[in-house]
């Protein structure tokens, strides 16, 4: 079983319900294998983790990392090198006026001065810096006040799209950026393979576009009821909202 967190299976303020909790329990003492697959980095982990009482893998950063929620360590990175990220940044540049740039490495994120920072990084201790493209990221993510996500998406996927893999997980103009091919279905796919998992057998929890490869891949997929339009039209099913405990209620269908 694998899902998404944020907008699916966490409530809107981030939170982990009671119920949730109990639900991801159960699919644990099953014996089945739960993945939580996201577009968080790993800092961002921390309570979900202690949730599950710090056992199994997390794919964060949309599939460019891999996390092991033990040992709290990245076990594998799939990350845009410097030269790609230069052409990625200049070509964007060149084109779509008033965008701003941030990264997510490794260990840390850093922002150019005028991007807006949202989410936990709004009140996190961030790295300014003149440069984005001095170091190999797991995501690039370009920011435009003017645009919606998807508006920008579009633009993004035109002008680079051979160079790297764009999605969103955003209400506003934020696009984020992996390696060419890099997907949270690549990652899983990978994962699921090692453990001799076939997709038929895999359910997975979506809400926003960056969760559609994933949901395309799993045999049974699953969207909240608040999700993005794109993704409603794309599922097999579609369940109670992430502040209802949707995933919840469909786990404990499934695992009685």
């Amino acid at each position: 079983m694998a899902t998404d967190l944020d907008g699916t299976a966490l409530r809107s303020d981030g939170t982990v319900s009671p119920r949730t909790a109990s639900a991801f329990a159960k699919v644990e003492e099953s014996g089945a294998a739960l993945v939580f697959v996201t577009g968080r980095p790993p800092r961002w982990m921390g309570e979900v983790a202690s949730v599950v009482r710090h056992r199994g893998l997390a794919i964060c950063a949309n599939g460019a990392l891999i996390y092991d929620l033990h040992t709290e360590r990245i076990v594998e990175s799939h990350l845009i090198t410097v030269d790609v990220l230069q052409e990625v940044v200049a070509q964007l540049r060149a084109n779509v006026p008033d965008l701003a740039f941030s990264v997510e490495y490794e260990a840390g994120f850093a922002h150019e001065s005028d991007f807006m920072l949202g989410g936990l990084d709004r009140h996190a201790a961030t790295v300014r810096v003149d440069s984005v493209t001095a170091r190999p990221c797991a995501k690039l993510l370009v920011l435009h006040r003017g645009m919606t996500a998807d508006e920008l998406q579009a633009t993004v996927h035109e002008l680079v799209g051979h160079l790297v893999t764009a999605t969103h997980s955003s209400r506003r103009g934020l696009i984020e950026m992996s390696a060419q091919g890099v997907t949270k279905a690549s990652a899983l796919a990978a994962l699921a393979g090692r453990h001799g998992i076939r997709p038929v057998h895999a359910v997975a929890f979506g809400d926003m576009p960056n969760d559609l490869p994933m949901l395309g891949w799993a045999g049974t997929s699953y969207a909240v009821a608040n999700a993005h339009p794109d993704v409603l039209a794309a599922v097999d099913h579609v369940t109670a909202a992430n502040d209802d405990d949707g995933v919840a209620q469909v786990i404990e269908k499934l695992y009685r």
